[in-house]
């Protein structure tokens, strides 16, 4: 049975504010409990994942000229048909797309972490980019969930989900830890840094790893530090002061996989 279908135009309409909300603050989605997913490619991730969309919202011209997304939009539970001009106010992308979906935030109570299986802590990073592109590395490479600690860039934010490139459907994400909720994962964690001791290919590294990825300018907290099983850098014959943080994850994790395959 296909969903209701409404048509909407006024600026006022109670789901068009809700959409304004969610794209004028980057964790506004959790005083909402939805996220806004927009372009078909991130859509298309998520219900490929075995997740479902609160609500569609298409263009009129999409609706009656583009049957794959037409047949993209009733997957979801409602479909909202508006006008291209109206759709234009709820895009924060430089070409707007005629779809997007809305879909719940994964409730808090649902999310325990885990021991026991690969996983990457994100301590206070900053920069959306960054931790989108490290979101695609850790879903390509087989990470099971991210923590993001206090202070890390919101994780369901516009700019994120864009880098993450539909990273967040193949993830369990957690936000606002402490250090102390990574006590589970004792024996796993081990941190990155340009200055540490040993050498990535020659460390010993715990199985599976919980890989620590620090603040951009500051790197990881000396007090979570502390708790790491290993530390390691990555050797840079050049000579470089250190690398984006992003590519350092891409790096460790790549190396976590191909010591799995041996």
């Amino acid at each position: 049975m296909n969903p209701p279908v409404q048509s909407i135009s006024s600026r006022d309409n109670e789901l068009v504010q809700r959409l304004r909300r969610l794209l004028a603050k980057p964790g506004a989605y959790k005083a909402e409990g939805l996220v806004w997913l927009e372009g078909d490619h991130l859509c298309r991730a998520w219900l490929d994942s075995g997740r479902q969309a609160t609500q569609a919202v298409i263009t009129q011209e999409a609706w009656e000229g583009r049957a794959d997304l037409r047949a993209l939009a009733l997957n979801a539970q409602k479909v909202a048909l508006v006008p291209a001009a109206l759709m234009k106010s709820l895009t924060a992308l430089e070409s707007p797309s005629p779809l997007g979906m809305l879909v719940a935030l994964p409730a808090a109570a649902d999310l325990v972490v885990q021991p026991g299986v690969a996983t990457v802590v994100l301590d206070r990073l900053q920069d959306p980019g960054n931790v989108g592109s490290i979101l695609r590395s850790a879903a390509a490479m087989g990470i099971a969930q991210v923590l993001a600690l206090q202070g890390t860039v919101a994780l369901w934010s516009p700019k994120v989900l864009r880098a993450g490139m539909g990273a967040h459907a193949a993830l369990s994400l957690h936000e606002g830890l402490g250090i102390d909720g990574l006590q589970a994962l004792k024996g796993q964690l081990v941190v990155t840094g340009s200055h540490e001791a040993q050498d990535l290919p020659d460390a010993e590294l715990p199985v599976p790893c919980a890989w620590v990825l620090g603040h951009e300018g500051q790197g990881v907290d000396p007090n979570l530090a502390a708790l790491a099983t290993c530390r390691v850098r990555i050797p840079q014959p050049s000579g470089q002061e250190s690398l984006n943080v992003a590519a350092a994850a891409a790096i460790c994790l790549y190396e976590s996989v191909r010591r799995r395959a041996q």
